[in-house]
């Protein structure tokens, strides 16, 4: 029985994959289909988590305000990271999503800045990834802004 492939626009091959090929065996874009999923529940149950602690700390905050401003100004900045955390998560969540409606749509696998195929290394790696190393290392030169996952 021959192995079927499934190129990254959906069209079939009976060719092996190769480093940087666009062409993924049905098995493998199910495994990262299926590690996307279970990584956006994970993502949920830890952003639910994260607002469940942020709210009860806040509570905790409001009924010990006849502490000192020291203890104050450590409860603000435990604050700020529990929220930066949030953020973070939510960002990494929209990413795994963005990935999944790209599998949806045909499209999952290739660069969104220069329709290159995503090498399945990098994919295998992190399966969210939009951009091609490449145009990742270009994307993250050029933009000023904190980054939350590198290379």
């Amino acid at each position: 029985m021959s192995t079927k492939y499934i190129h990254s626009r959906g069209q079939e091959s009976s060719g092996p994959l190769e480093a940087g090929s666009d062409l993924f065996a049905r098995e493998e874009m199910a495994v990262l289909q299926t590690r996307l999923r279970s990584g956006a529940s994970a993502l949920r149950d830890e952003i639910r988590a994260g607002l469940i602690k942020y709210d009860e700390d806040q509570y905790g905050a409001l009924a010990d305000r006849v502490g000192d401003v020291g203890e104050h100004a450590v409860a603000d900045l435990l604050t700020d990271i529990d929220l930066s955390e949030i953020d973070r998560d939510v960002a990494e969540l929209r990413d795994t999503e963005a990935a999944l409606t790209r599998i949806a749509e045909g499209a999952y696998g290739n660069c969104i800045d220069c329709g290159e195929p995503i090498s399945y290394e990098r994919l295998e790696k992190l399966p969210s990834a939009a951009r091609c190393r490449k145009c990742q290392e270009r994307y993250e030169r050029a933009d000023p802004r904190p980054t939350y996952r590198k290379l």
